[in-house]
């Protein structure tokens, strides 16, 4: 199988110059077919674009290819406007997405790659050797529960083989698939909740998405684009509005919906309560989205034939 690595980029010119050259090492050692290196660029400031040349141009390897895309419209911007850029260009069979701020072992691709034999995989996430604060914490495989109304989504034991969703920054991901389900949705832009949406997608049509522990990776979140550039209460917003989004948009079980509808008010009070202000911000952020959430949900549910209930089912722990 033939891999296209894409790496979305925007002010990440130090973790590239950190990162790119294990992320050649690592396309080095796969051996079933050619990889193209794809690294696309939201309009960064500083010397990224300098970095990502350098680096295509030091290729030597026949079978090893470099590209890249650089966006200069601002409101182009995103994380899955920029993924979706480089996945548009992408020729291989598997697409790996890995966030700038990842550094993969050298091994990791092959235990991956070996999974989508299984023509019912769409998605392989890798083990997170997560820095947190100085820690490593491994994690990779997610669960999730409904309470109170609301998916919520958490770290679930790394015994399993099954994940609710596969990381946008450290996974591996059918490309057939990925344009049926029609990549990731812009309405999460400009991140979070993406590569869970596009994962209970595929997990609602039928297909599968797995864990693989032996495929690990190094990611500093800390020093992640979100983490450096943007306040922890406009982040917060943001995953409150993409919590709503999800939910609105992928929830088809009438049980689960009325259950959202009859703990609104409960969690617009507690959220008073605690004055939390940035959950009714994001609240009102996905209000005004509604009618692209509408057309998104007439698009995804054509594909699904598996329950909310049934999914929820599975990934409990």
């Amino acid at each position: 199988m033939n891999l296209s690595i894409v790496i979305p980029n925007y002010n990440g010119e130090k973790l590239l110059k950190k990162n790119l050259p294990k992320i050649l090492d690592a396309a080095k050692e796969y051996k079933n077919g050619k990889v193209e290196i794809i690294i696309t660029d939201d309009p960064s400031t500083d010397k990224s674009a300098e970095a990502i040349a350098g680096f295509i141009q030091n290729i030597t390897d026949k079978d090893i290819v470099g590209k890249t895309i650089s966006n200069k419209n601002k409101k182009e911007s995103g994380f899955a406007k920029n993924v979706n850029r480089g996945v548009s260009v992408a020729t291989g069979d598997i697409l790996i997405l890995l966030n700038s701020d990842v550094s993969p072992h050298k091994d990791f691709i092959s235990p991956l790659v070996a999974h989508f034999d299984d023509e019912k995989v769409f998605a392989v996430g890798c083990m997170d050797e997560s820095i947190e604060k100085g820690k490593s914490v491994f994690r990779g495989r997610g669960i999730a529960r409904w309470k109170k109304g609301f998916f919520i989504h958490a770290k679930g034991s790394i015994d399993k083989d099954n994940t609710l969703w596969a990381s946008g920054g450290s996974s591996a991901f059918r490309k057939t698939y990925w344009d049926k389900l029609r990549g990731f949705d812009i309405l999460y832009n400009p991140f979070y909740w993406e590569d869970i949406d596009l994962s209970y997608r595929a997990l609602k049509s039928g297909y599968k998405v797995l864990f693989e522990p032996k495929s690990v990776v190094v990611h500093e979140h800390d020093k992640g684009s979100i983490r450096t550039k943007y306040k922890p209460s406009h982040i917060k917003k943001i995953a409150y509005r993409n919590q709503f989004i999800f939910i609105w948009k992928n929830i088809t079980d009438i049980k689960l919906i009325l259950s959202h509808l009859f703990w609104l008010p409960f969690n617009f009070i507690s959220a008073i309560k605690e004055r939390d202000f940035d959950f009714f911000i994001g609240f009102f952020n996905a209000i005004l989205r509604i009618s692209q959430i509408a057309k998104s949900k007439d698009r995804a549910r054509k594909l699904f034939v598996i329950s909310d209930g049934q999914i929820l089912k599975n990934f409990k722990q």
